[in-house]
């Protein structure tokens, strides 16, 4: 296996440059932005630019490794090790200037994430895990919230880009949820959501429809800050909740009760 501290240590830097590049764009200049799937699914040409950095890192550093980005091709090196990027998550926000997103970076070896870097440029906040190793923000350890009932519980979630079509659009499940919580919070960047959960700002996350560039470093961060994700397909839409055991089985419980 490769050095996953010395990977670490890169993946910090690249996330850096690429996320001042993002802060400084977004200050200065306007920016081309396109639709993807449908009219709420967004991207402008500083995600293209970011994955694009990110890519050349990678490719000059571990140019064996295969890379798995949010807008571009997969690249397959049939190698034991990938790279899973989503440059810039919070696209929505970021084409408003509304400055919530972040650039989350994961390394896989065979099926397992092993390292996770992410970083939010508008708190300049890193976060960085190696499996096993623990999980830390700006080189602190971080923990997730040791709240174990939702009654007394924050929580945050998400809303699918084709909710206007799908039958899962996640509001049969807020409305049951946002009855039993402190409160709720919904950020439009799915890292940034998952990030506090590893560093106990956000007690729980659920959230339907993700992809694996938006959870894959987050993941790893809040297992290795004591955490507990839960994934499973609910008619066909992927399902990720995750924070302590505990909230973790009661917000189960809840939304499967809906689906299932």
């Amino acid at each position: 296996m490769i050095n996953l501290v010395d990977a670490a240590v890169l993946t910090k830097e690249w996330a850096l440059d690429v996320g001042k590049m993002q802060r400084e764009k977004l200050k200065k200049e306007s920016f081309k932005v396109d639709t993807k799937s449908n009219l709420n699914d967004l991207v402008t040409e500083i995600d293209l630019l970011s994955e694009d950095m990110i890519r050349a890192k990678i490719e000059k550093y571990y140019p064996e490794h295969n890379i798995l980005g949010e807008e571009s091709d997969y690249s397959d090196k049939n190698s034991k090790y990938t790279w899973v990027i989503d440059p810039l998550d919070g696209t929505n926000n970021y084409a408003s200037s509304y400055p919530i997103y972040c650039v989350s970076i994961a390394l896989k070896y065979e099926s397992e994430v092993v390292m996770g870097v992410i970083y939010i440029p508008e708190l300049d906040e890193i976060y960085s895990a190696i499996k096993g190793k623990g999980a830390y923000k700006s080189g602190t350890p971080i923990n997730i919230s040791q709240k174990t009932s939702l009654n007394s519980a924050l929580v945050a979630t998400g809303f699918p880009y084709d909710k206007k079509d799908s039958k899962i659009d996640n509001l049969a499940p807020l409305n049951k949820i946002l009855k039993e919580i402190r409160g709720i919070r919904r950020s439009g960047s799915a890292a940034f959501d998952l990030v506090a959960v590893a560093g106990g700002r956000i007690d729980a996350f659920w959230e339907f429809k993700l992809k694996e560039w938006d959870y894959a470093a987050a993941a790893l961060l809040i297992k290795e800050a004591g955490g507990e994700v839960y994934q499973t397909d609910l008619e066909d839409a992927p399902l990720f909740i995750a924070g302590s055991r505990e909230l973790v089985a009661e917000l189960r419980e809840i939304i499967e009760s809906i689906y299932l």
